[in-house]
C-alpha cells in the first residue's frame, strides 16, 4: 500500500471524547503506517496523558470479540469498495457501540453466562474431568455445564464444541442437552457440536440415543456415524471421517478438497480477530492440508501462499485479496 492510499494522520484531540474518537482513527492508521505516520503517532501520545489511555481503550475493543460479529457482517457485503475502506467507513459507528459494552456481559449471551460452569474464549481447549469419571475435551469458544450425582447425570453444551469419552455406568446414562437434539449414553466416545442453531453429532466409539428436542423422532447411532440435526429435525445419518471430522481434538485441522470459504469459516472459529476474503474467485479454489488449530494465522498465510492471493495483516485483521 503506497502513501497516496494511507490515511490521513488524526489531529490532536481536545478532549476525552474527541481523543477516543482520534485513537480510533490511528488504530486504522497503524495498520501500515509510514515513518512520518509513526512519527506523528508518538508526538500525538505524548501531548496528552489522556490519548495513551483513550488508544490504549481503542486497542482493547479493537481486540476483543464483541467486534468479530460486525466485521463478519460486513464481509458478507458486496464489495463495491476495499475491504480497508470499508471498514474504515464503518469503524467508528461500530466502535462506539462496543465502547458501551466493553467490560460487559454481551446482553445475547448473558443467561448462558450465568448458567455454564465452563467457558473457554476463541482458540482456546479445555480438558474436563467430570465426577462419574467421564471426560470432557471443549474447543473454542464453547459454554458446558453439568450436574452428576446419585440421581442424574446431566450436561449441557450451551454452545461450540466437545468431545466426550464417557465411563461405563449401568445404573444410569449421561444425557446431553444441546439445542436442537438431546443424547443418551453410555460407554461411548462422540463429539457434538452446537453452532447456530444446528447441531451435529459424530461417535467414534460405541452407541448415542438420539432424540429431536422439538418432536419425539428418535434416532440411534453408531460408531463411525455421523448426523446433523436442525430446526426441521434430523437429516440422514452419514459416514463419519474421523480423520478430517474429529482431527480437532488432536489439535489438528485437515481438509480434503475443502472450498476456501468453508475452510476460511472454520479458521474464524479460533481466530480471535477478522478473516475477511475480499477476493470472490478464491471462495470456491479446493484446499487440502493438515494445518495446526492453535496457529490460524499462519494457515491463513499458507493459503494465500498457495493460492497467490495478496494478505494484508492489521491488528486482529487479515484480508485476502
Amino acid at each position: 500500500m503506497t502513501d497516496t492510499h494511507r490515511s490521513p494522520a488524526p489531529s490532536p484531540a481536545q478532549d476525552p471524547a474527541s481523543a477516543m474518537d482520534q485513537a480510533l482513527d490511528w488504530l486504522i492508521v497503524l495498520g501500515s503506517p509510514s515513518e512520518e505516520q509513526t512519527r506523528q503517532f508518538h508526538a500525538w501520545l505524548a501531548t496528552d496523558p489522556k490519548h495513551a489511555e483513550a488508544f490504549a481503550r481503542a486497542q482493547a475493543i479493537w481486540d476483543g470479540p464483541q467486534m468479530l460479529q460486525c466485521a463478519q457482517n460486513l464481509a458478507t457485503r458486496p464489495p463495491k469498495v476495499t475491504a480497508l475502506s470499508r471498514l474504515q467507513s464503518h469503524w467508528k459507528p461500530l466502535a462506539t457501540a462496543a465502547v458501551l459494552i466493553l467490560g460487559m456481559f454481551s446482553f445475547s449471551n448473558l443467561p448462558m453466562r450465568l448458567q455454564a460452569d465452563h467457558l473457554t474464549v476463541v482458540g482456546e481447549r479445555q480438558r474436563l474431568q467430570l465426577e462419574d469419571g467421564s471426560t470432557v475435551l471443549l474447543n473454542t469458544n464453547s459454554a458446558f455445564s453439568s450436574t452428576i450425582d446419585d440421581r442424574q447425570r446431566v450436561a449441557r453444551l450451551y454452545q461450540g464444541e466437545a468431545f466426550f469419552d464417557v465411563s461405563a455406568n449401568r445404573s444410569q446414562p449421561l444425557q446431553i442437552d444441546a439445542g436442537p437434539v438431546k443424547a443418551s449414553v453410555r460407554d461411548t466416545a462422540f463429539a457434538v457440536r452446537y453452532l447456530d442453531g444446528v447441531a451435529q453429532v459424530r461417535v467414534q466409539r460405541g452407541d448415542v440415543d438420539l432424540q429431536a428436542t422439538r418432536s419425539d423422532a428418535r434416532v440411534r447411532l453408531s460408531a463411525g456415524e455421523s448426523i446433523r440435526i436442525g430446526p426441521n429435525g434430523f437429516d440422514r445419518p452419514a459416514k463419519l471421517d474421523a480423520a478430517t471430522d474429529l482431527a480437532w481434538v488432536q489439535g489438528r485441522l485437515v481438509f480434503e478438497n475443502c472450498p476456501l470459504n468453508q475452510v476460511l469459516a472454520e479458521l474464524r472459529r479460533y481466530y480471535p480477530g477478522w478473516i475477511i476474503n475480499n477476493n470472490e474467485q478464491l471462495a470456491n479454489v479446493a484446499v487440502t492440508g493438515n494445518y495446526r488449530l492453535d496457529q490460524p494465522l499462519d494457515v491463513v498465510r499458507s493459503l494465500a501462499h498457495i493460492t497467490s492471493a495478496r494478505l494484508q495483516e492489521f491488528p486482529a485483521l487479515v484480508i485476502l485479496n
